[in-house]
């Protein structure tokens, strides 16, 4: 702003000092404006590029100051030694025809050998005028009666310039005597200016130490109660139907387009949203859901608090499936395209087949996300939440289970597969964590190593999310990690909570499945919320860390604490890490992973398949017996289903396993 401030500044045609009677060898002419010309001996090289707001005054006002000429050697011009702006600007006149070529321009003839002493005097003793007095002087303008148009016309400024000039006169006595002692800078003026109350002005400067008054700072202070234009409430609404229902707004001269734009009555704008937010939550109701709140905003932590219920997937109709068929097809074509256009360098064509190819995307994964969706006993019990993204668009969190919520549905589930399997009610074979703790040598477990992997990489993945869930628990595994290595020497890692301080992300390499497991899609929907609320760069990243309420805080670090979990075992044989963390948070592996025919069954012994199965439906063991050992898993699978069966590597105590091959489990 310091720039535009010069700039304008210049364009201004001051008025000049009284004129020193002219020396015995000076004289005053009226020169015919087509007899001058440049001068090479003008001390001045660059005119500068207010030439057409010079022009503008001088048609409006006159010229005022004369030009310093001397006698050229052809006797018949005459060479502009001082004056070349106003020279300039007179010949821009005559090019527009508002002037004679022939104008008769008022010059001061000095004689040849002192020309340039003459042009340099000029141009280095004048002093420009102090901004203070350039501010003061247009106030008196307007104090006098004169229209802010006919001031801008007058001096080739716009009216902006004007009012920002007018604006930054209406600034505290106090202020504007620093300002003209240098005490207070340009940028700070103006951002005092945004409001006209000196006494606010003066104690946004003065009472703050010297280190928070820059322009952002002084400019933040005295608009902390307002909301700029440009946030995200005021988006969803929108300005116009703000003002229209009676808000009031500030506008900083000083700022561009609307990001100086306040709004003073955040009482109504916060009304015009939750109106407008109870409007999109109506018709969300009428789909049957427990509770449907509409807050304006949910922070990252709050989310974390709420799990997402289970949905169901349905088969597409024809009509889905043809559509879905035909932009599968669009999208390999357009990647063939895109293929060829990066191969010949053409990048215009790359851009617009990667925006197509964007846009066929989203639109089939709308087609696909329409395949699944809640129960109507699911939505009995969970809840919808509408709310605002950071850019103002509406947002609808469908299917959130707060804590008790949640466990009522796992309960309701489980004791639905206990009636349709024929058990009694509560009789399910597991411990409070969801797994099977039976005294039976069906505890027994035929795992391979490979399949043991498996097991503990979604046994990590569900402690994550779990820990993710818990900022207690999380900020104490961390403290416990740094207590060992700053306090008592050890770096050993803290193996027994299985957290490691360096994160890696092998689970995918260990566990196919493990990107749509529950476990992984809760944790990355977490990590999207957080991530979509903080900012890239790192010092705007740690100064809103450092503003963060300590609650928020903790949730945050709880969510890039669960990736350092852990608890991968290499071999079948080998102990489980983490039970003292999987116990303080209470873990339920049947949250978090189903036993089907891919994710176990079809890895153990048929012999394995039955001794479970005798642990869940020992009704259905007879039969399945007759069985191959691929209808055996298909079948474990089915009735599996809520029965809360869990795997013993699962329980909390580590299981006896015996060390066999896959190739050998599914050989039998």
């Amino acid at each position: 702003m310091n720039t535009l401030i010069d700039s304008e500044a210049q364009a201004l045609h001051a008025i000049p000092a009284p004129q020193v009677p002219a020396q015995p060898s000076q004289q005053m002419l009226l020169v015919p404006l087509s007899r001058l010309r440049p001068s090479r001996r003008n001390a001045r090289k660059t005119a500068g590029p207010s030439i057409e707001a010079l022009a503008a005054s001088i048609e409006r006002v006159g010229l005022l100051q004369n030009l310093t000429v001397t006698l050229a050697a052809d006797g018949g011009h005459y060479e502009v030694v001082a004056g070349s702006r106003r020279f300039a600007a007179l010949k821009l006149l005559a090019k527009k025809r508002r002037i004679a070529k022939d104008w008769d321009v008022p010059c001061l003839l000095v004689a040849d050998a002192s020309a340039r002493t003459a042009s340099l005097t000029e141009n280095v003793q004048r002093e420009a005028m102090h901004p203070a007095d350039q501010f003061e002087a247009f106030a008196a303008l307007v104090a006098e009666g004169r229209p802010v148009e006919d001031i801008a016309a007058d001096f080739g400024v716009t009216p902006l310039v004007v009012q920002r000039r007018l604006k930054l006169a209406n600034v505290s006595a106090r202020l504007m005597a620093d300002y003209r002692a240098d005490a207070v800078n340009l940028d700070q003026l103006m951002a005092l200016a945004v409001t006209d109350d000196h006494a606010a002005q003066e104690v946004a400067f003065y009472e703050a130490p010297e280190w928070q008054r820059s322009p952002a700072a002084l400019r933040q202070r005295l608009t902390e109660r307002e909301i700029g234009a440009d946030h995200a409430l005021v988006r969803f609404v929108g300005l116009d139907a703000y003002t229209a229902a009676g808000g009031g707004i500030r506008r900083d001269l000083f700022a561009d387009d609307d990001i100086g734009t306040t709004l003073t009555d955040a009482a109504l704008l916060e009304r015009l949203v939750r109106d407008k937010l109870e409007s999109l939550a109506e018709p969300v109701r009428a789909e049957g859901w427990a509770w449907v709140e509409a807050v304006p905003h949910l922070s990252p932590a709050e989310r974390q608090v709420l799990q997402s219920a289970p949905r169901e997937r349905r088969e597409p109709t024809a009509r889905e499936s043809r559509r879905m068929e035909v932009l599968q097809g669009r999208i390999a074509r357009t990647d063939a395209a895109l293929e060829e256009a990066y191969d010949a360098d053409n990048e215009d064509k790359a851009e617009t087949l990667h925006q197509r190819r964007e846009a066929l995307a989203a639109e089939l994964e709308t087609v696909q996300s329409q395949l699944s969706g809640h129960a109507p006993e699911v939505r009995a019990m969970a809840g919808v939440i509408v709310t605002l993204n950071r850019e103002g668009q509406p947002l609808v969190h469908r299917g959130l289970l707060r804590e008790a919520e949640a466990k009522a549905l796992r309960a309701l589930d489980a004791a639905r597969q206990r009636a349709a399997n024929g058990q009694p009610p509560g009789d399910d074979g597991s411990d409070s964590d969801g797994s099977t703790t039976s005294d039976t040598p069906h505890n027994v477990e035929h795992l391979s190593d490979r399949l043991a992997q498996r097991l503990s990489a979604h046994r990590t993945a569900a402690l994550q999310i779990e820990l993710a869930r818990h900022p207690q628990v999380a900020l104490a595994a961390l403290v416990h990690i740094l207590v060992q290595q700053a306090l008592q020497g050890s770096y050993r890692n803290a193996l027994p909570l299985g957290l490691r301080l360096s994160l890696r992300d092998r689970l995918e390499d260990l566990a196919p499945d493990w990107p749509e497991s529950p476990a992984a899609l809760a944790l990355s929907e977490l990590r999207k919320t957080w991530a979509d609320q903080l900012p890239q760069e790192p010092a705007e990243l740690f100064a809103v860390l450092l503003a963060m309420p300590q609650d928020e805080l903790v949730q945050l670090l709880a969510l890039c604490t669960a990736p350092a979990v852990d608890v991968v075992t290499p071999r079948a044989t080998a102990g489980q890490p983490g039970t003292e963390l999987a116990q303080a948070l209470g873990l339920g592996m049947a949250t978090w992973w189903k036993p089907t025919a891919d994710s176990y069954f079809q890895h153990v012994p048929k012999a394995a398949i039955l001794d479970a199965v005798a642990q869940f439906a020992p009704n259905e063991v007879p039969r399945l017996t007759k069985l191959k050992k691929a209808e055996i898993a298909l079948e474990a699978e089915r009735l599996a289903e809520g029965s809360g069966w869990m795997p013993a590597v699962f329980c909390r105590e580590a299981p006896t396993t015996v060390e066999r091959t896959e190739t050998e489990a599914s050989d039998n």
